[in-house]
């Protein structure tokens, strides 16, 4: 027998409650922050936004429904299944934060403060959630298979992102590793480290990658397959080189990467969810098999 669908909640905890678990009191949080010439005002109106916005999400969800929650922090300890229905509440971040431990389920994306938010992939109301899911299981909704990255080591371990992998140092030190690119070229690089991304990354940490050397590479879009890799402050010295610093992935080619030192990997700017590579382990970094299903309309 098939098992129900199940509506599964992500959300992250609010920035006012982070401030209260630091100092304590909402009054000691007023005050450190009146010291400082800052209102805590904005944070409680922010949190009461979330705070309505998931009480309207959980309100629509259809009574024949299973359902569940879970906290950002908690996503890597969370089992999804092919059933769910992921409806994330809150900030762009957070739905790139969830897509990493999916395997196709559908994905709406709910903006708790429309006009504050980027709203790229937040782009439905609270209200919208009810139909939206009856839509989905009816198979009435228009939906956008967003690509991912992947950056798998020789030893097995993986990363996805929605956005784009991280390789380098885990401090500001220089990350030293040997870069082979489609093709057959390969030098040896000391660097800031190298960004590989989604066309869905192409309006965050890899479009700033991109303005800042005024590239003429072509951004993909965020369905395209493709991907585009920049290094960062590439040095060049007698044994390192600077010549392969960007570039794309069409559907199949991979970015390898030997490490000559202690490197980390991760995804979607989450430090503690991470790879280590160490001196000689290699990493390769192609398209993910698999694709985020985000929920545009019905």
């Amino acid at each position: 027998m098939s098992l129900r669908p199940r509506a599964v909640v992500v959300h992250r905890t609010s920035e006012f409650d982070e401030v209260l678990a630091r100092h304590g009191t909402a009054q000691q949080a007023e005050f450190f922050l009146r010291r400082r010439g800052r209102s805590i005002d904005e944070l409680v109106d922010r949190s009461r936004a979330l705070r309505r916005a998931l009480a309207v999400v959980r309100s629509t969800v259809p009574i024949d429904w299973r359902r569940a929650e879970v906290e950002r922090t908690d996503l890597a300890r969370f089992v999804f299944g092919p059933e769910d229905v992921i409806v994330v509440v809150g900030q762009d971040g957070l739905v790139a934060n969830a897509a990493k431990y999916l395997d196709g389920q559908p994905v709406i994306g709910v903006d708790p403060e429309p006009g504050r938010n980027a709203g790229v992939l937040v782009t439905h109301r609270p209200d919208d959630v009810g139909p939206l899911l009856g839509a989905v299981m009816s198979e009435r909704v228009t939906v956008s298979d967003r690509t991912l990255v992947e950056a798998v080591t020789d030893d097995g371990q993986r990363i996805r992102a929605l956005n784009e992998v991280f390789v380098g140092h885990a401090t500001h030190q220089s990350a030293r590793y040997r870069i082979d690119v489609p093709g057959g070229r390969g030098e040896r690089q000391s660097s800031s480290g190298l960004l590989a991304g989604t066309g869905t990354g192409s309006t965050g940490w890899l479009r700033s990658a991109w303005l800042e050397r005024r590239s003429d590479l072509a951004l993909p879009d965020p369905c395209d397959p493709e991907l585009a890799w920049f290094v960062r402050e590439a040095w060049p010295s007698p044994v390192t080189g600077v010549a392969l610093t960007e570039g794309t992935l069409t559907d199949g080619e991979r970015l390898r990467i030997v490490a000559e030192g202690d490197l980390v990997c991760f995804g979607d700017g989450i430090e503690s969810d991470r790879i280590t590579l160490s001196w000689g382990q290699g990493l390769d970094i192609s398209r993910a098999g698999t694709t985020m299903r985000l929920v545009a309309g019905s």
